[in-house]
């Protein structure tokens, strides 16, 4: 324990000992465990009420039964450990998911992270395995987030699965101005079924990042070699401008980037050029407790409104004509970048939540917004969260689609979302 720790712990002895005798202080319980094993239980239900004239929709229940709307329960068990011997820890985090509605049941089954890692010296630590590397300092989106599954904008705290690779992490203070240096390399290969969906297979695909705290900003430089995916390099900073306010952004290069364009008609080409992302954001936290979070996103690799416009109309052209060559060129489609869950080019998000809401401690309501800016669609997502028993999470959010036809969030499968859960911690 650090110095500056124990007069606190004399103070709080010696007050206490005015009603009871002290305890005798035990430094083991601040000694780190061999091996630690923790993790959750979730149960969720949902309920989706489907918008049945959106393109998603039309894709997604293509030769299959038409419906208003369906629920679904989720059963979740994630297990993460960590075992430590001399310089040595190996970690895991595995995912388990058991899904029934009324389409049917499925389960899954994933290691989320398993790496070994080797601490030779206080600034320097190597490891092998699976990793789920976290870069960037957005919210929502993390456009410099090179090696690592993109985050889901409705939840961007949820845990990720990450990728093979081999890391290390070298960290320095020099002092001064320059308060902290740290470098980050990292080789992840893609071979046979090793990250096979990270790009083509037969690349190491290397990449970096550089950090650095130099007076009281935090700064990073990432970078990504030309391999399974095009190179692209980026930064991104993050600064406490008051104690209760905070600011970010990263910007990111990407060069070469195929991007798949089609017309009405179902005529396909690619473009291939450079392609900028960047992001901006602030959080601040009133003297009520109040949390506002606030990004701006940029997607260069995304559509611009009449381009989201044509796959839409080829949709609609598909499934009024009855054309089995144009639906499957839409499914194709679908399943590429038109199909992601942000495929726009410019996004704001919004989030505020108050913590301790109506006198109720551990009662945290929040609402969040996300609004596609060129064609102005929009998402709301009011939510309750209560976690006043101990280990237990509850949690219920409604999500709320609007747009018109031929939108982002108009052409959604879903129109609403009905989303409860309780998860219990251990």
């Amino acid at each position: 324990m650090k110095r500056r720790f124990w007069p606190l712990v004399f103070l709080l002895a010696a007050v206490d000992a005015r009603a009871q005798e002290v305890p005798a202080f035990d430094a083991s319980q601040f000694e780190k465990k061999p091996f630690e094993l923790g993790g959750y239980v979730q149960l969720k239900q949902e309920h989706f009420s489907l918008n049945r004239s959106a393109a998603f929709y039309k894709l997604g229940f293509y030769n299959q039964p038409q419906r208003e709307s369906f629920d679904r329960t989720t059963a979740t068990l994630q297990l993460a450990g960590k075992a430590r011997q001399g310089i040595g820890t190996f970690d895991f985090r595995l995912n388990a998911d058991a899904q029934r509605d009324q389409l049917g049941s499925d389960h899954d089954g994933k290691i989320y992270e398993a790496a070994y890692s080797l601490r030779p010296t206080a600034g320097l630590t190597v490891e092998a395995g699976k990793r789920s590397l976290k870069w960037g300092k957005g919210y929502a989106w993390n456009p410099i987030g090179f090696v690592e599954r993109p985050k889901d904008a409705n939840d961007p705290q949820l845990a990720r699965e990450g990728f093979v690779m081999a890391n290390a992490d070298w960290i320095a203070s020099p002092g001064g101005d320059l308060q902290t240096v740290a470098f980050t390399p990292v080789l992840l290969p893609v071979a046979g079924d090793v990250n096979r969906d990270f790009g083509s297979h037969g690349h190491l695909n290397p990449a970096a990042k550089l950090y650095l705290l130099y007076r009281d900003t935090d700064i990073d430089f990432a970078w990504q070699g030309k391999g399974s995916r095009p190179a692209r390099f980026g930064f991104d900073f993050s600064r406490n401008v008051t104690s209760n306010f905070e600011i970010h952004g990263e910007w990111a290069r990407i060069e070469q980037s195929p991007r798949p364009l089609t017309d009405s008609a179902g005529r396909v080409t690619t473009e291939v050029a450079n392609a900028t992302s960047y992001l901006l954001g602030l959080r601040y936290l009133t003297a009520g407790d109040t949390t506002y979070i606030a990004e701006y996103y940029r997607n260069g690799t995304g559509y611009s409104e009449e381009e989201s416009r044509q796959f839409y109309e080829l949709v609609d052209s598909a499934f009024s004509t009855g054309s089995s060559a144009l639906v499957q060129k839409a499914l194709s489609l679908s399943q590429g970048s038109y199909g992601r869950p942000n495929p726009g080019k410019d996004y704001l998000y919004l989030r505020a939540q108050q913590k301790d809401a109506l006198g109720i401690v551990y009662f945290s309501p929040a609402i969040t917004a996300m609004m596609n800016l060129q064609d102005r669609s929009y998402q709301l997502t009011p939510e309750l969260q209560y976690t006043g028993i101990n280990n237990l999470e509850l949690r219920a959010r409604i999500f709320l689609l609007h747009g018109r036809t031929s939108t982002d969030f108009g052409e959604k499968q879903v129109s609403r979302k009905l989303e409860v859960y309780a998860r219990y911690y251990f």
